[in-house]
């Protein structure tokens, strides 16, 4: 048996368990056996989303059904201590299902996505619940690459202007990027464990001066990313890179690897 170390992922939202057998779900039959061309006896890691993650073989392989046998389960998890919601506007193009997959491998917890003043994209109905389906297809896609057992949620999609009327959770940070804004992340206080961070990115031309109004309003403090004015497919997820440095674990894998003595040129 092919119990390699890197075995393929997949996302299997059914119920697991240790010495269970079960059937892939339709996709990741049709991925493990026509794109990856796995075979009887190959190794697989299975996780539902509910914590942890198992290690499996394949049985059988068909045109499009893959059987596994589930081996054992692992309790291993790979998220994030920041507890971070990105509430992006809609990109135009492929850039939103890129901010989306690289927002889940640097740790998000959930997505919002709204239409913003600026969006170029106008979704409603269906063909909005459909792109929110996508949405979250791509993210257990992400899930399944970068290893974390836990999928993020997308919401469905809504308005900017009417989910900043709804009232904030108690306690929670809300952050703007804002070109030429009075903050930094480095100026704010270290956000206590328990803090839940909201970050609003706006569309192609950032935030409408209303929009930004309404968000300060509700709360949301302006920050800046240094002195160039960035993409929306590249401010979101800049803003989440600092702050897993600054706060989260990018800065834990420094610290352990100053202990171990690596350093880095």
């Amino acid at each position: 048996m092919n119990m390699a170390v890197n075995s393929p992922r997949f996302y299997c939202p059914i119920a697991l368990a240790a010495g269970a057998r079960t059937d892939l779900p339709e996709g990741a039959a049709r991925h493990a056996a026509r794109v990856l061309r796995l075979r009887v006896d190959d190794a697989l890691t299975l996780f539902d989303a509910n914590g942890g993650e198992y290690s499996a073989r394949i049985i059988s392989v068909e045109r499009d059904r893959v059987a596994v046998e589930v081996l054992a389960w692992r309790d291993i998890e790979r998220e994030s201590p920041l507890s971070i919601t990105l509430v992006q506007a809609l990109q135009a193009g492929e850039k939103m299902d890129l901010t989306v997959q690289k927002a889940v491998e640097l740790g998000v917890k959930q997505i919002v996505p709204v239409t913003a003043r600026r969006s170029v994209v106008r979704l409603d109905g269906e063909r909005a619940a459909r792109r929110v389906e996508h949405w979250r297809g791509v993210v257990a896609s992400a899930c399944e690459q970068c290893g974390r057992n836990r999928v993020p949620a997308v919401a469905a999609l809504t308005g900017l202007e009417r989910w900043l009327s709804q009232p904030p959770a108690a306690g929670v940070l809300r952050l703007m990027l804002a070109p030429g804004a009075q903050h930094t992340l480095a100026t704010l206080p270290q956000p206590a464990q328990e803090t839940h961070i909201e970050l609003l990115i706006g569309a192609e031309g950032g935030l409408a001066p209303e929009e930004m109004a309404q968000a300060s309003a509700a709360g949301f403090i302006a920050i800046r990313l240094g002195p160039r004015i960035l993409r929306t497919e590249t401010a979101g997820l800049a803003a989440l890179a600092a702050m897993q440095c600054l706060w989260g674990d990018f800065r834990e894998e420094v610290g352990m690897k100053a202990e171990m003595g690596v350093n880095h040129v």
